[in-house]
């Protein structure tokens, strides 16, 4: 057996196993409230000090204020001290009454008690002010090295979730423009370009749902005499037909105060009920329940959601009264547009990247497809390679490629890294998409020297890295799940890959490996992609690339089921 601990070996393991605790604690805390509020508790209990008090520095303002307060005597929460102080003192741990008395009379506390300085490597903070010890005694060196561990934890607690909650902001701000966005694509083009009833009012309750930030709605249509919900979301139960014809009663704009006779309103907490007319007939209603800002719906919010309402109204009566030969020859003329605008969203040409052969194609099967990829330069001069493949073929596709490229475009100058940007994108698409809608993402940036590149792998398939020398390629298969199939619940994760000369790199989408023989018996698989490349390894990467293609459609006997997307770069 070991020699037995002391008891203030004891007692410091303990203080070390604390502070550990704590710090995992106040850590992975992301509310400041409660690491300041801990971190007073904590070193009141400590010491058992009977009064103390956090005050924190506003920045560029010569004043603190009050953030947490405990005991008699001392100020209170909120309230603002007018003080400014040189760099000595907000860069020092500790500070005393007797070495620094105009501190304390700045601060309004008695000379007695103890400041500890809340800073970071970069800022100061504010200040933890501790009154004397309840027994009166001094303060011993070990529990000044306590506190000053625990406040210097504290500090960087404090400083993360600052930096959270700044990146929480423009989070939001990219949710609206993602919302935004949304409104425009898919009123605008998918209304347009859809025939199907069901797809119109599923596309509409996603618009109104974002853009109105409600988590209650439906939408009722009379055709042809036949009253019926056509599109819902968190109604407890859909009405029956004496409810539903109610509803259509209704004043065209109606508040609800419980005086309507329709208990399926109130039953599911219904505020608003907008009733839209075709040629002065009233063959919509829509209704909305309360908005997530607890908001009122004012005239600007009902006029917005009749015009929303009556544009998906119109569509939809135009897929009733539109001839099948008009309405098709229509639709092709807008995805002829909405080709040459999906087109416009690829890089062309290819921007340069120093010390690299790159080439990149993508070959739709049908006039608008859902493979994207993109090649950025950015602010610090390295590059941004991305490929992606939404579910599902044509304009929903489409227009989901669209917003990940948008987000894709917002997201890349700012300082956020690879893997929290996957996670928002993702929490994007999931809270904004069906859930039968979803992509396979993977991106990475070349380092600005060309030496390295970092990626993260959301669920694509896995880009190939060939190695001067060597036949079978590395996968790069670090990352996290698809976009959009969930929410965000394990982060992403990145990995780096280093450069060499002669080196190549092939990303690719399944319509590569998945095409099919004509007797779609077969499909080309990874093992004839791989012995492609290195048959043709010498070559450019374009020729690397067309040659890949060319081997596709011979296999496949030029028939294309599925979109095909590359980027072949090579190291020079």
């Amino acid at each position: 057996m070991g020699t037995p601990l002391s008891t203030e070996e004891r007692h410091s393991r303990f203080e070390l196993r604390t502070l550990l605790e704590t710090s995992r604690l106040l850590i992975e805390s992301h509310d400041p409230d409660f690491v300041l509020n801990n971190l007073l508790l904590i070193t009141m209990g400590k010491l058992l000090v009977p009064k103390g008090m956090i005050i924190i520095h506003k920045p560029g303002d010569e004043e603190y204020f009050v953030s947490k307060s405990k005991g008699r005597g001392w100020l209170q929460e909120d309230d603002i001290i007018e003080a400014e102080f040189e760099a000595h003192i907000t860069e020092q741990g500790v500070i005393r009454g007797d070495e620094y008395a105009e501190v304390f009379d700045a601060l309004g506390i008695e000379r007695e008690c103890t400041l500890f300085n809340l800073m970071t490597s970069n800022h100061h903070l504010g200040f933890l002010c501790l009154g004397p010890k309840g027994n009166k005694e001094e303060l011993t060196s070990g529990e000044i090295e306590f506190i000053e561990s625990l406040t210097i934890i504290s500090s960087v607690a404090i400083a993360n979730s600052r930096m959270f909650q700044e990146l929480r902001y423009i989070n939001r701000r990219l949710d609206r423009k993602v919302h935004d966005l949304n409104t425009l694509l898919e009123l605008s083009k998918d209304f347009n370009l859809m025939v199907d009833r069901d797809e119109i009012a599923r596309v509409f309750k996603f618009a109104m749902l974002g853009q109105m930030l409600i988590r209650t709605f439906f939408f009722a249509l009379d055709i042809e005499g036949t009253k019926t919900i056509v599109s819902i979301s968190g109604i407890k139960e859909e009405p029956d037909r004496d409810q539903l014809d109610k509803l259509f009663e209704l004043d065209d704009v109606t508040h609800v105060s419980g005086e309507e006779g329709c208990h399926f309103l109130t039953d599911n907490d219904i505020d608003l009920v907008i009733g839209l007319r075709f040629q002065n007939e009233k063959i919509g209603v829509v209704g909305v329940g309360p908005r997530a800002t607890k908001e009122g719906y004012g005239t600007e919010e009902v006029n917005f959601l009749q015009s929303l309402g009556n544009l998906a109204l119109l569509t939809i009566q135009k897929t009733l009264l539109l001839e099948e030969r008009l309405e098709k020859q229509r639709m092709e003329e807008e995805l002829g547009l909405a080709k040459t605008i999906q087109e416009g969203l690829l890089p062309n040409p290819l921007p340069p990247i120093t010390g690299f052969d790159v080439a990149a194609t993508n070959v739709s099967s049908r006039q608008v497809g859902g493979d994207y990829f993109d090649i950025l330069e950015l602010p610090d001069k390295g590059h941004l390679l991305a490929i992606a493949d939404v579910t599902g073929k044509g304009v929903p596709a489409s227009l989901l490629m669209a917003n990940l490229q948008s987000m894709l475009h917002a997201l890349a100058p700012l300082d956020v890294s690879l893997e929290e940007a996957t996670a928002r994108i993702n929490d994007i698409i999931h809270d904004n998409t069906p859930p039968d809608k979803f992509i396979t993402f993977f991106w990475g940036k070349i380092d600005p020297h060309g030496y390295t590149f970092k990626y993260v792998n959301a669920g694509h398939n896995p880009p190939m890295l060939f190695r001067a020398g060597k036949e079978e390629p590395e996968l790069l298969d670090e990352g996290g799940v698809i976009l959009g199939a969930m929410p965000t619940l394990m982060p992403y994760t990145s990995s780096e890959v280093d450069f060499k000369s002669g080196d190549l790199l092939v990303f690719f989408t399944d319509g590569v490996t998945e095409a099919m023989n004509p007797e779609q018996t077969e499909e080309y698989e990874e093992h004839r992609l791989i012995d492609c490349i290195n048959k043709n390894r010498d070559l450019t990467s374009e020729e690397i690339m067309n040659a890949v293609i060319d081997d596709i459609n011979q296999f496949s006997n030029n028939i294309q089921y599925d979109d095909i997307t590359m980027i072949v770069v090579k190291a020079s």
